[in-house]
């Protein structure tokens, strides 16, 4: 970064089944809420970039126009299940270059229509129709759990963990705790993969108001509830031999990002990341460098990733209970990590968090991880 990056208002619209209401209600409820924990007027704003997967073209003007014609820059950006963390980004980018000093990052989505691009190459593939993401995951369950010894009990926990923090979290998409026999019994999805071990996508909308150090002055707000960025970085897949392709993009992109920010996997006290299903939460932890591959599912086994253990790791509930909109769900997260590090999320709050880091994978394959830092 070349100057300082501060998170300055979050807001967020409840993620939730389809329903009636227009995308427009949905984003601008998440952005009227941001701005106004800014304490900004939409006339400071001078950028927007919005993430969306499944809304079409020109997404942002006729949403935004509610808020009046100010003829600020706004641009769409599509990076499947990473759109608007690439927006929070790409945002950043702007507000370290000093080409703007107060910029929203947003994201929304509703159910509908989508196709992905590969499909329309011409080319054909031994698995087309055959593996999709949920038999995808199956199987890379039961490769960890054959490789590592751990159990279909040990994957479903992780489930249980999260929907116990979706259950204290209002903008969740699923708000019930759930026990293991209720998680393992569920209508079964995939192999040992059941309803409850993966995610819901609905519809909602988030919101997160990016300003620089001037701009928080000027603002006027109280500086010990801005949150630092203290690293972006951002990563396509390459080739990786024997390994999953998402797994080493995460733990490429992630050391990167801790490099960036000069922390170790050990000094992070909250994450968020994409648990679509419940075995990439283990297998993600163990890339990120929370503990060796295959020790995972024992330390969560032990409390570790729970609110209040070493590390908080989806306390918003994660994909799996806070829901999975796609287009909002990455500044979806940035919004509950910068609500942890201000010690203002309620009774899912981490005790002492200081740094927090957001993650996110999509299809293609891409992954961008933010490391975000509280006040001093």
């Amino acid at each position: 970064m070349t100057r300082p990056v501060y998170v300055a208002g979050v807001g967020l619209h409840r993620y939730q089944r389809s329903s009636e209401a227009s995308f427009v209600t949905l984003g601008l409820a998440a952005v009227r809420a941001a701005l106004a924990d800014a304490g900004a007027e939409w006339s400071d704003v001078q950028g927007v970039y919005t993430g969306t997967t499944r809304l079409g073209m020109a997404v942002s003007r006729p949403m935004l126009r509610h808020l009046g014609a100010t003829g600020v820059a706004m641009t769409q950006v599509e990076n499947a299940s990473a759109s608007s963390s690439s927006a929070f980004r790409l945002a950043c980018m702007e507000v370290s270059s000093g080409e703007a000093d107060i910029v929203l990052a947003m994201g929304v989505d509703k159910p509908g229509p989508s196709s992905r691009a590969e499909s329309r190459t011409g080319l054909t593939g031994l698995a087309d129709g055959h593996v999709v993401p949920f038999t995808r995951f199956a199987m890379l369950a039961n490769e960890y759990m054959h490789r590592h010894g751990a159990t279909p009990e040990q994957v479903a926990a992780v489930a249980v963990k999260n929907h116990r923090n979706g259950a204290r979290n209002p903008y969740a998409h699923h708000q019930k705790e759930r026990d293991l026999a209720e998680v393992l019994d569920a209508e079964p999805v995939a192999g040992t993969l059941t309803k409850w071990q993966c995610c819901p996508v609905g519809e909602g909308a988030s919101a997160v108001v990016v300003a620089s150090e001037d701009a928080l002055a000027r603002l006027g707000g109280d500086p010990s509830r801005a949150v630092r960025v203290r690293a972006s970085a951002q990563r396509s897949e390459r080739l990786y031999g024997d390994g999953d392709f998402d797994v080493e993009i995460t733990r490429e992109t992630t050391a990167e990002a801790l490099h960036r920010a000069a922390v170790r996997p050990a000094d992070l006290d909250v994450i968020e990341l994409h648990d679509a299903f419940a075995i990439e939460e283990l297998r993600y932890v163990e890339a990120m460098g929370l503990c060796a591959d295959g020790q995972a599912a024992g330390r969560l086994a032990d409390g570790e990733f729970d609110v209040g253990g070493r590390c908080a790791v989806s306390p918003s509930g994660g994909l799996i209970a806070m829901g999975h909109p796609i287009g909002p769900t990455g500044t979806g997260q940035i919004a509950e990590v910068a609500r942890q590090l201000r010690g203002e999320a309620g009774d899912r709050q981490q005790p002492g968090a200081r740094l927090g880091l957001a993650h996110m994978v999509g299809v293609g394959a891409v992954c961008v991880v933010h490391v975000l830092e509280a006040a001093e």
